[in-house]
């Protein structure tokens, strides 16, 4: 797995966080990037200015108010909070996180349940970037040179609409020029390359 993923780890104890930073650098994978937190009580105004994905953090600690109020107010709101377990009793508040990490686990389990997070967020963003049946007609139009008009007249919709098509497909695959998405478009077996006309319009 080649995902970065970026990791708060906040406790007051220097010895949990050094042995927290200490095998999360030992692993192989996912590739992480570690800031600690040392003073709790100003652990929203950090994680706003380090913005991790995940935050470590034992929520019995003193000055741990409310988890979720942390994530919304410190403006992470997609927040992966793994609640560090100290012992193995439960409490409610371990309920309220993304995952639980135990002093008791082994390497391989701490790293199984981080790249999970990285999994769903693979998914996720795959899930964002897909292309719709009607994008990939707007695209096929596009390559072929037509005008938004055009376009609008052979799939019989609006220009509004085409328009709007156009606006999300270059954020989605973030490209802005004809060029670009003719390649897209040959790559992803659009369209085939004789198909093209040599002349697009730079209109997109």
């Amino acid at each position: 797995m080649n995902k970065r993923i970026s990791i708060a780890i906040a406790d007051t104890s220097v010895i949990i966080r050094n042995g927290l930073m200490t095998v999360l650098k030992q692993l192989s994978a996912p590739q992480i990037d570690i800031a600690e937190i040392s003073d709790v009580e100003r652990l929203k105004a950090q994680l706003a200015r380090i913005k991790p994905q995940i935050l470590i953090v034992n929520p019995l600690l003193p000055g741990i108010i409310s988890l979720r109020d942390i994530k919304m107010e410190s403006g992470c709101k997609n927040l992966k909070i793994i609640a560090l377990r100290c012992d193995l009793n439960d409490n409610p508040l371990f309920g309220v996180c993304d995952e639980t990490i135990s002093l008791y686990d082994s390497a391989e389990q701490i790293s199984e349940k981080l790249s999970k997070f990285c999994r769903v967020k693979e998914e996720s963003d795959n899930r964002r970037q897909e292309i719709s049946n009607r994008e990939k007609d707007i695209i096929v139009q596009v390559v072929k040179g037509l005008t938004n008009k055009e376009i609008a007249d052979t799939l019989c919709l609006s220009t509004h609409t085409v328009i709007t098509h156009r606006r999300n497909i270059a954020n989605k695959l973030q490209i802005h020029s004809p060029a670009g998405l003719t390649i897209y478009a040959i790559v992803n077996k659009l369209v085939d390359i004789d198909d093209v006309k040599s002349t697009i319009r730079s209109d997109f």
